[in-house]
């Protein structure tokens, strides 16, 4: 691809803040051709979409926050976010929160985050990452992410991007539930939906 098309594609991510180049460590953004930060969704439109409804729940002010600290829940919280989706943008690391605080938040599941992340039944977990025995959050920079986020969220940031989700999968599976279930959005590599009530 030629330079000036390459530019022309790039610039209008760079000006909507969807894309960054990296900084070099004097504090100077790396030349194109270097890797570059991914896209939050994968089209600009949702990704503007996801952007705008975090509200306020930027990089920057949870960066700027102290570190975070808190209770079990906030520690079940945190590691529900590291291994389920460390690998995703701010807007699909905060949907994840979302689907465990809507749990809880509902009649249907315990009134607790880490009862809702260690839940089991069906023969499994909730949650793939408590039946794999993961315990140990080794990547420094995403724990602290996801401890950042996890503080936010339960001290009540809003839960606008799924639209009440309770449940999530990744794209490469096809769970027998997702087709009862509400879709209410897709941000990353996931596929959210919201279970629906009980008849009474």
């Amino acid at each position: 691809m030629k330079l000036c098309v390459l530019a022309r594609r790039i610039a209008p991510l760079l000006v909507a803040g969807l894309l960054a180049l990296p900084a070099l460590a004097d504090g100077r953004s790396a030349p194109i051709g270097t890797e570059l930060v991914r896209l939050p969704a994968p089209d600009l439109s949702a990704a503007l979409s996801a952007r705008a409804q975090t509200e306020g729940l930027t990089m920057d002010w949870l960066l700027a926050q102290p570190a975070p600290t808190g209770d079990a829940d906030w520690q079940c919280l945190t590691e529900a976010l590291y291994f389920e989706s460390r690998g995703e943008s701010l807007a699909g690391q905060v949907a994840v929160a979302e689907v465990i605080l809507n749990r809880v938040d509902s009649a249907l599941y315990p009134r607790s985050v880490c009862g809702v992340v260690k839940q089991r039944g069906g023969g499994g977990c909730q949650f793939s990452y408590v039946c794999d025995g993961k315990k140990r959050m080794r990547e420094k920079a995403a724990a602290d992410l996801s401890g950042r986020i996890a503080r936010a969220m339960l001290d009540g940031a809003p839960r606008l991007l799924t639209d009440g989700a309770t449940h999530f999968h990744t794209r490469q599976v096809r769970p027998g539930w997702s087709k009862r279930f509400a879709h209410t959005a897709s941000i990353g590599a996931h596929l959210f939906y919201r279970q629906p009530l009980p008849r009474s």
